[in-house]
């Protein structure tokens, strides 16, 4: 008789009287409910990174709300050109944007809306790339000389 396996009665004496691990359907389940909180969180995510791209078009534009009231005070007239925008002091705002009037960031297109003059402009910053992906009331922002703010505050664009 071997004692190692068996007792005095015959049965068997080991640590486990069957099988155990994990099944198919517990692993499923487990995998289920993985991928429904990461996709919860990824969407999240991308809502958050797109709401904090934003910050690159609004700081452009108040960048260049800012220059254009100081150049104002010196000129008595608004700057009217993308290339004012962009020259030095004292001769335009010195506003760095990239190739092809893109912000610092790269998510907007900076560019006058309508025909500036001396004494009215409004610029906007234009979604470009995947910032496209925003909330579509987000995609366009805009400020003009009296510092009205398109789309309006409502929207949560501009915070």
């Amino acid at each position: 008789m071997n004692s190692g396996c068996m007792n005095s009665a015959g049965k068997r004496s080991g640590r486990y009287t069957g099988q155990r691990g994990v099944t198919l359907i517990e692993l499923m389940i487990v995998i289920v409910v993985l991928s429904i909180l990461t996709s919860i969180a990824v969407s999240n995510y991308r809502r958050y990174a797109l709401r904090a791209n934003r910050t690159d078009g609004t700081m452009a534009l108040l960048r260049i709300q800012v220059a254009q009231e100081r150049f104002f005070l010196q000129n008595n007239a608004y700057a009217q050109t993308m290339t004012q925008v962009t020259a030095a002091p004292p001769n335009g705002l010195g506003i760095t944007l990239g190739t092809g009037n893109v912000t610092t960031g790269g998510y907007y297109v900076i560019s006058f809306s309508g025909t500036p003059t001396a004494t009215t402009y409004t610029i906007q910053a234009t979604a470009t790339g995947g910032q496209t992906a925003d909330t579509s009331a987000c995609l366009t922002l805009a400020i003009d000389q009296s510092g009205n703010r398109t789309p309006a505050a409502s929207t949560g664009c501009w915070r």
